[in-house]
C-alpha cells in the first residue's frame, strides 16, 4: 500500500470521535505522523462521558500505518494549545496538516427552537467550544505550519457553503456555528496566500458518529438496520473515515491549493478523487439530501453511492 503522507505531521483538533477520528486514522492510513487531541483520556473523562479517548485513536492510527501521538488538550485555553505547538516544533520541527474539527455542542443543541427561548447559556457555550477552540488552535499552529509552503488548514463542518446559503440549520446558534466555520476557512485562506499554503472547509454527510449510532440503536456492523425508522440514514450515511479520507486526498493533492477558500463535501471529493468509504461505496449525501430527502421523495440510494 502506498503511503503518500509519510514524513507529513498532522494536527487533528478534535480526535477523540466522529469526524476527528476518522479524519486521524485515515491521515495514519496514508502514512503520516498524527498529533491526536481532545479531553477524553482513558484517566479522565470530557462532559460527554463516552467511552472513545485520544489514546484509543493514537492506538488506531498506528494500527492504520501512520504514527499516533495522543495529547490531552482542551482547546480553549489558549495556554494548553500554545504547549502543544510548541511541543509539535520541537519534536518534529514542522506542520503540514491541521485540522480543526473541535466541537463540543452535541449535548447544547435544542432543535428547531428560536433564539428567544433557546437556552442562552447552552447556545453561547456552542459558540465558544466550535468556534473560539477554532480560532484559538490557529492562531498558535499557522506560524509553525506556514514555515514551508504546502502547508493545509481543514475547517471541519456541518453543510457546504451553498447548502447553507439556503437552508436554516437547526437553530440560530447552530447555524451560525457552522456558518462560521465556513468564513473561517475562507477568511485563513486569504492569510495562507503569500506563505503557499492552503485553508478549506469540510463537511462530512450523514455520518454514522458513535453517537449517532447510538441514538438509533444500531453499530457499525448493523447501521442498515436502522431502516425501518431511518430510511434515509440507511440509505446514504457514512462513516466517519470517509471523510478522513478527503482530508487525506486533498493533503496529497500536489495542486490542492487551487482549492484554497473553498467549500467541498465528502461525497463531492470522492467523486474527483477516487477514494471510497470502508465499505467500497461514495455515498454523495448532499446532492441526495437535496434530490431525494428535501424532495420529499421515498430513500432511494441508486444513483447516489
Amino acid at each position: 500500500m502506498t503511503k503518500p503522507l509519510s514524513g507529513k505531521v498532522a494536527l487533528v483538533a478534535g480526535a477523540t470521535r466522529g469526524a476527528g477520528r476518522g479524519t486521524a486514522v485515515a491521515l495514519g492510513e496514508a502514512g503520516a505522523t498524527v498529533y491526536c487531541t481532545g479531553r477524553s483520556t482513558r484517566g479522565l473523562r470530557s462532559d460527554y462521558g463516552g467511552p472513545e479517548t485520544i489514546e484509543d485513536t493514537a492506538a488506531q492510527v498506528d494500527a492504520a500505518g501512520g504514527t499516533g501521538i495522543a495529547v490531552a488538550v482542551d482547546h480553549l485555553e489558549p495556554e494548553a494549545v500554545e504547549s502543544l505547538v510548541q511541543r509539535i516544533d520541537d519534536e518534529q520541527g514542522r506542520l503540514d496538516i491541521l485540522v480543526n474539527d473541535i466541537w463540543g455542542g452535541e449535548s447544547l443543541i435544542e432543535w428547531e427552537t428560536p433564539i428567544w427561548t433557546h437556552n442562552l447559556a447552552s447556545g453561547l457555550r456552542m459558540l465558544h467550544t466550535a468556534v473560539d477552540t477554532h480560532l484559538i488552535t490557529s492562531h498558535f499552529a499557522l506560524p509553525l505550519l506556514i514555515r514551508n509552503p504546502g502547508g493545509m488548514v481543514v475547517e471541519m463542518t456541518d453543510g457546504t457553503r451553498d447548502y447553507n446559503a439556503g437552508h436554516y440549520r437547526v437553530s440560530a446558534f447552530y447555524d451560525l456555528v457552522k456558518n462560521s466555520v465556513l468564513r473561517l476557512a475562507f477568511s485563513q485562506a486569504e492569510e495562507l496566500k503569500p506563505f503557499g499554503c492552503t485553508a478549506v472547509a469540510l463537511t462530512p454527510g450523514w455520518m454514522r458518529s458513535e453517537m449517532m449510532l447510538e441514538h438509533f440503536g444500531v453499530n457499525e456492523a448493523t447501521w442498515r438496520e436502522a431502516e425501518p425508522t431511518q430510511p434515509h440514514f440507511a440509505a446514504i450515511s457514512e462513516s466517519p473515515r470517509f471523510v478522513g479520507r478527503a482530508v487525506a486526498a486533498l493533503a496529497a493533492d500536489r495542486d490542492v491549493h487551487r482549492r484554497t477558500g473553498g467549500s467541498f463535501s465528502s461525497g463531492g471529493l470522492a467523486q474527483e478523487y477516487g477514494f471510497t468509504d470502508t465499505d467500497g461505496s461514495r455515498p454523495d449525501c448532499w446532492r441526495y439530501l437535496v434530490e431525494v430527502m428535501d424532495a420529499g421523495h421515498p430513500a432511494d440510494a441508486t444513483g447516489y453511492r
